[in-house]
């Protein structure tokens, strides 16, 4: 897995995890002081498909989200002139809703406080690949309703993100693919996220049946999906005993 230094030092074209965007794109103020690392994580950005606007330090940031309107704030805490904290407290005061993740080459317990209490979502610790950059990107625009889902094949799962449409359960460690069955019993539970889903539902629309053999089955593929998913441990498939199975993420 690639980190960001990989890709600027290496000068490497990078795929993208995630597929472009094609009918919108989500506005990202990125602010990091960093001129290297600020270009390459904006080009990759941009390239993902992404509107980017690059500030060099805390003020300019400031100016630029005032002046603007963003989906999600990527902010450095070391910041010249004014310090991420300081800037993600400001911009709490006018908007509580917008993502706001903090990049940092701090990894101590105090700090990662100071930030969720400063109102930031999330913390990447440097170096990081921008695969989970992107993973994290995605989850905070999807639970804000910026990326559309109502007819969307990708599902944000605690750390990992489900796209059905490829069988493919991504995260910020790897990526596994599901055959097309596991995808499918994953899809009706992602569906159905604040309800029971009965054994019978699952069994006649996955397996055409609902026979005692075919729940033997059922119970195996919901034991590898467990597994699949442990890497997240909010993340529960709770089985209701003699009804069905939950999914549930705390």
């Amino acid at each position: 897995m690639s980190t960001w230094a990989d890709i600027q030092l290496n000068k490497k074209p990078y795929t993208p995890v995630l597929p472009l965007r094609k009918n919108m794109k989500a506005r990202i103020l990125l602010i990091e002081d960093d001129p290297n690392l600020g270009f390459v994580l904006k080009d990759n950005l941009v390239h993902q498909g992404y509107d980017v606007t690059l500030c060099a330090n805390g003020e300019e940031g400031a100016n630029a989200f005032t002046g603007e309107a963003f989906d999600l704030c990527l902010l450095d805490v070391m910041l010249p002139k004014k310090d991420g904290f300081t800037l993600a407290q400001e911009i709490r005061q006018t908007n509580e809703r917008v993502p706001i993740l903090f990049i940092t080459a701090k990894s101590m317990l105090e700090d990662k406080v100071n930030g969720f209490t400063a109102g930031g979502d999330d913390y990447l610790i440097k170096p990081f690949s921008m695969e989970e950059l992107y993973l994290r990107i995605e989850v905070f625009l999807r639970r804000s309703g910026v990326t559309p889902s109502a007819t969307d094949t990708f599902f944000p799962l605690g750390a990992y993100v489900f796209d059905c449409s490829t069988f493919t359960l991504r995260h910020p460690q790897g990526s596994k693919s599901l055959t097309q069955k596991e995808a499918e019993v994953l899809r009706m539970l992602c569906d159905n996220q604040h309800r029971v889903v009965k054994r019978e539902e699952i069994l006649k629309k996955v397996w055409g049946d609902d026979d005692y053999f075919m729940g033997r089955s059922m119970d195996v593929f919901i034991s590898k999906l467990r597994k699949y998913l442990k890497e997240d441990t909010a993340i529960q498939i709770v089985n209701y005993h003699g009804v069905g199975f939950r999914l549930e993420i705390h």
